[in-house]
């Protein structure tokens, strides 16, 4: 049985999806569709930053709200805390934004930073360079984020969301889903 997987690295500026095709009983997952949803501040100097907020929140749900309702499961690196009260803005969005994905019904599941870092590439503090290598290596005909043909650093963001799907794929939540899928 194959189903339709996402993988998702949340922020506010760069929201990083992978959508590929899982294999249930081999494994193999088929090479990546790479979506940076890159938003926009409103231009303008009376915009208020709660109206610029809402417009980035919308900008993404735009793109992945149809992307998630297509999926059987989605994977993704949930944001944890801040060190500023802007950052902490950003995660409430980003969080927000995948608390409306899970009230579509879609499962979400949670991985770390450390999870997915480990599982990708076997180092758990591997460097943002390391990962954007680790998913041209395994996927090198994914449609990666370049610039004159060369490979931006922007592609961390799509990496981490094909990363969130290799951890993702190994936790005891989604192998409860794998099962009844299967038994389907």
């Amino acid at each position: 049985m194959k189903i339709a997987v996402c993988g998702m690295d949340p922020s506010l500026r760069n929201w990083g999806i992978a959508e590929a095709i899982l294999d249930l009983e081999t494994g193999f997952l088929d090479t990546p569709v790479l979506t940076l949803i890159e938003t926009k501040d409103i231009s303008g100097k009376q915009v208020r930053q709660n109206s610029n907020d809402l417009s980035l929140a919308q900008q993404i749900c735009d793109v992945a709200i149809p992307i998630a309702r297509k999926a059987k499961a989605i994977f993704v690196e949930v944001p944890v805390g801040s060190q500023s009260a802007r950052a902490m803005a950003s995660y409430g969005v980003c969080v927000g934004i995948l608390g409306s994905i899970r009230s579509l019904g879609i499962p979400i599941i949670e991985v770390t930073a450390t999870e997915v870092k480990k599982t990708f590439t076997g180092d758990p503090v591997a460097t943002k360079s390391q990962m954007i290598q680790q998913a041209l290596l395994e996927y090198p005909s994914a449609n990666f984020p370049r610039h004159g043909g060369k490979i931006v650093a922007k592609a961390e963001h799509v990496a981490d969301a094909i990363a969130a799907i290799h951890a993702g794929v190994q936790t005891p939540a989604f192998l409860n889903i794998m099962r009844i899928l299967k038994s389907i």
